[in-house]
């Protein structure tokens, strides 16, 4: 990947590893639903004068079937899917579970882009950092299992989706995709967030923390994302959810205090490993010269 695509990789992962933690502190006021809901209002608050400004609008009216596609199975689906799936489970084995979408991606494409030894070794080695990064806390409530089974969905979901992007909607200005997307998914679920608008007292660390998914982890890294699959392509986008954990353990060693364990240390230079062989270029065998017939 060239400079450009790093910096987006960077910054999707960086956006990309809070919103765990900001989904368990939003689901304590909040529903599941007027939290996705809410996601996507803002973000569409946020992203549609952005294409306004650009004048890339006109695309959105053109491509409304493709948008409305990907809303439903990048952001409508999987976000209900992560948020409920969290009711049930941690937020560690959500990481865990979301890791495996770059296995996904590259089990679809694997007619198109053959997987060889040094792209298995990274997939291999970068989903085993995660799993040495977050753990494998299974503890949840009775229903623990489902809830696994829907972040499951979800990252399969995700898969789906960003080869969607690549093949179907590269050609759409980001803001505009991103914009059409949010704006769907607010339309869609508000109805169902109306229904369960909350009846106590909300606190203000639950608003805020809706207010941060919606500009930062919904609106600014969708249009990073978007870019990423334009720029790299889905196989390598997707290893974001490898870095995200990552993101997310250095943000609570940073800002929490938490204590940097060995485990964190290995988990990062798996993760890195990972990424890296999956991510570089295979070497092409030339054809060999034809041998001249006496």
């Amino acid at each position: 990947m060239n400079r450009r695509a790093w910096l987006l990789f960077l910054l999707v992962s960086m956006l990309w590893g809070i919103p765990y933690f900001l989904i368990k502190v939003a689901i304590d006021d909040l529903s599941p639903v007027f939290v996705v809901a809410g996601r996507g209002l803002i973000a569409a608050l946020v992203l549609l004068p952005v294409a306004a400004a650009r004048g890339s609008l006109g695309a959105l009216r053109a491509r409304l079937g493709t948008v409305a596609v990907l809303a439903v199975v990048h952001i409508i689906g999987p976000f209900l899917l992560i948020t409920y799936g969290e009711v049930h489970i941690t937020s560690s084995l959500t990481g865990l579970l979301i890791a495996v979408e770059p296995v996904v991606i590259a089990l679809l494409l694997s007619r198109a882009e053959p997987l060889t030894r040094g792209r298995v070794a990274g997939l291999v080695v970068g989903f085993g950092g995660v799993a040495v990064l977050v753990g494998l806390d299974v503890s949840g409530d009775r229903l623990g299992l489902l809830g696994a089974g829907m972040v499951l969905l979800a990252a399969v979901s995700y898969g789906v989706a960003t080869i969607f992007v690549q093949r179907r909607a590269a050609d759409i200005p980001a803001e505009t995709l991103a914009g059409g997307t949010t704006a769907i998914t607010a339309v869609v679920l508000a109805p169902f967030a109306i229904m369960t608008w909350p009846t106590e007292p909300v606190h203000a660390n639950a608003w805020a923390a809706l207010a941060a998914l919606g500009v930062f982890c919904t609106a600014v890294a969708l249009l990073a994302f978007y870019a990423l699959v334009a720029e790299a392509g889905s196989n390598r986008a997707g290893l974001v959810t490898y870095v995200n954990p990552v993101v997310a353990v250095l943000l609570g060693v940073l800002l929490l205090n938490e204590s940097l364990r060995w485990s964190t240390v290995a988990g990062f230079a798996l993760v890195a490993a990972g990424c890296w062989l999956s991510t570089r270029r295979s070497a092409v065998r030339e054809p060999a010269e034809p041998v001249p017939v006496a």
